[in-house]
């Protein structure tokens, strides 16, 4: 009992479970965006005031593709409401805070396998040729 309280209590899990119970407020109400705002909207060219409507039977069975449509409409607005309001403000932001300088690795290749191996090696890591500092001033020299 002492680990599984250990487990429940750590900040990972405690995080995790707020995400999905916000997520799941988030989707509800872009759901409800969708069926009572965005769907009447595409529909006014039409006759249907909502997609969810729309069926069609075969052999008895009913398809309900326009609940498709309603939940594909609601999935891409979750999509780009996400993309537009978290994803790209959280990339501009890390940007900005970017302490650690660019990752310039300069390389050169190895005169047996022809990898790309950082100009420091002394040995490559693909064929474990020498290709130290010996290597190098002949091959300078050609």
């Amino acid at each position: 009992m002492r680990d599984f309280r250990a487990f429940i209590l750590r900040g990972n899990v405690i995080d995790l479970a707020i995400g999905v119970a916000i997520g799941a407020a988030f989707g509800a109400v872009v759901k409800s965006f969708t069926t009572n705002m965005v769907t009447p909207l595409l529909s006014i060219p039409g006759d249907r005031a909502s997609f969810s409507n729309l069926t069609f039977t075969i052999s008895g069975s009913v398809f309900r593709y326009g609940a498709v449509i309603d939940d594909l409409i609601s999935f891409v607005l979750i999509i780009a409401v996400l993309f537009f309001l978290v994803v790209r403000p959280v990339n501009r932001l890390m940007e900005r805070r970017r302490t650690e300088p660019e990752v310039e690795t300069a390389t050169e290749e190895c005169p047996e396998c022809l990898s790309s191996i950082p100009i420091g090696a002394r040995r490559c890591a693909f064929c474990t040729a020498s290709v130290g500092a010996p290597a190098r001033r002949s091959r300078q020299k050609t």
